[in-house]
């Protein structure tokens, strides 16, 4: 059983109770990312993350991962362009515990300016282990440049410019703005009574500090096209290859997860049995959608050998041709439908899953949209809602490339490239 309620307070919440299982998972969802920081603090609501585990008032780091571990239970968080959340999963009987110590970090991190110091020398080594990654940092490149002037574009963690140049009390003052019930969204499933929850939550809300929040950003501007070439001493070429995609807001995104299974999404995918099984140009390949509330992006990742890259370009190439001209096929379709349900449905297995499916529904769609609602829009897409959608995505004059690999590697790749598109 699920029930949602708007609170007095002004934060959302909703719970699900789920009888027969010994756990519970709570999620606590601030309406807060990276898009919405100004230049000068760059990374804040990455960093605002990083310091609730610090301690509080009350609590101690130590004693709030002490109390987890006590409890055998899980504590995480984490921060996207849009939303940070701090979320748990415990034993039903521990929930409450969890949630005085989750709420207390929420609301009362103390932000000590010896624990700021010391986190800041964390994430800038965070950030430095990214740049030493680069099949993760290709995608922050592509990121960077399709929003290139917007607060889509710079990277969650922030540069290491603004975090060295980063003010504990602008920090400080940045997490009292925001973090407050009336720009929260609280989820909660597993072994609980809703109205319960519902009276405990409300209790913590009350002592919360009350605010309003709203930011000032104009829609992101998307450019596009782009070649953004950056050497490092790889033995890989990192490719990302995208175009603009579509918000989550846009009733299309049911007919891009279908397209995006058929073409990268997984081990059946064609890109997947063309590039790597067919001819092995590749040990990763895939595809993904990035759907934001007022953007998107629809991007191919793969990593290949420095000599490869010209024909990874005019095979890939093939495919999204084929895919725009010829469609897909009934059986491609069927298929995938099966595996979404397949998923969606095994995914309702674990509490986590459930909480955090229903905690983003609220965040992004402002009601709960049941799970059947979801399999009726995805059972009900036909093949030409597919096919239209590539044809619309998979332009050739707005396709664009971020690539890193050594600067030998890299001589060619836009020649390459620009073969194709």
């Amino acid at each position: 059983m699920i029930n949602s309620w708007n609170l007095v307070s002004g934060a959302k919440l909703v719970v699900e109770e789920i009888p027969y299982v010994k756990s519970a998972a709570v999620g606590i969802y601030i309406h807060l990312g990276s898009r919405y920081e100004t230049t000068n603090i760059s990374g804040a609501s990455h960093f605002i993350e990083h310091m609730l585990f610090k301690g509080t008032d009350t609590r101690t780091a130590r004693d709030i991962a002490d109390s987890f571990e006590s409890m055998g239970g899980q504590l995480n968080a984490a921060t996207s362009k849009e939303n940070t959340i701090l979320y748990a999963r415990v034993l039903d009987e521990n929930l409450y515990s969890a949630m005085d110590i989750l709420f207390d970090m929420i609301f009362h991190s103390a932000f000590t300016p010896q624990d700021f110091e010391t986190e800041k020398g964390v994430i800038i080594e965070e950030i430095n282990m990214y740049e030493d990654t680069p099949d993760d940092l290709v995608h922050d490149i592509f990121s960077q440049n399709i929003w290139k002037h917007s607060s889509m574009g710079p990277p969650i963690l922030g540069t290491l410019e603004t975090i060295t140049n980063s003010k504990r009390d602008d920090l400080f003052a940045f997490y009292k703005k925001c973090y407050v019930p009336s720009n929260i969204v609280i989820s909660v499933a597993g072994n609980v009574e809703a109205e319960k929850v519902r009276d405990a939550i409300e209790a913590h809300l009350e002592q919360a500090q009350p605010g309003s929040v709203s930011f000032n950003f104009e829609k992101p501007e998307i450019t596009v096209p782009f070649v953004k070439l950056v050497p490092k001493e790889t033995e890989q070429v990192q490719l990302c290859l995208g175009v603009p995609g579509i918000t989550y807001n846009d009733d299309r995104r049911y007919a891009l997860n279908i397209m995006n299974s058929i073409l990268g999404g997984g081990v059946s995918s064609r890109l997947f049995q063309s590039i790597r099984e067919e001819l092995g140009l590749a040990y990763s390949i895939y595809s993904y959608p990035n759907n934001y509330s007022d953007t998107g992006s629809y991007v191919i990742y793969a990593g290949t050998g420095p000599s490869r890259t010209g024909q990874f370009f005019e095979v890939l190439h093939g495919q999204l041709t084929q895919l725009v001209e010829n469609g897909i096929s009934e059986e491609e379709l069927t298929r995938t439908r099966q595996q979404i349900k397949s998923s969606l449905y095994l995914g309702m297995e674990s509490v986590m899953n459930r909480m955090t499916r229903l905690g983003k529904s609220l965040l992004m769609y402002d009601k709960v949209i049941p799970l059947e609602d979801v399999m009726d829009k995805i059972l009900n897409i036909e093949k030409n809602a597919v096919e239209n959608l590539a044809a619309q995505l998979l332009q050739t004059p707005v396709v664009s490339l971020s690539a890193i690999g050594s600067p030998e590697a890299l001589k060619n790749v836009e020649e390459e490239f620009r073969r194709y598109w």
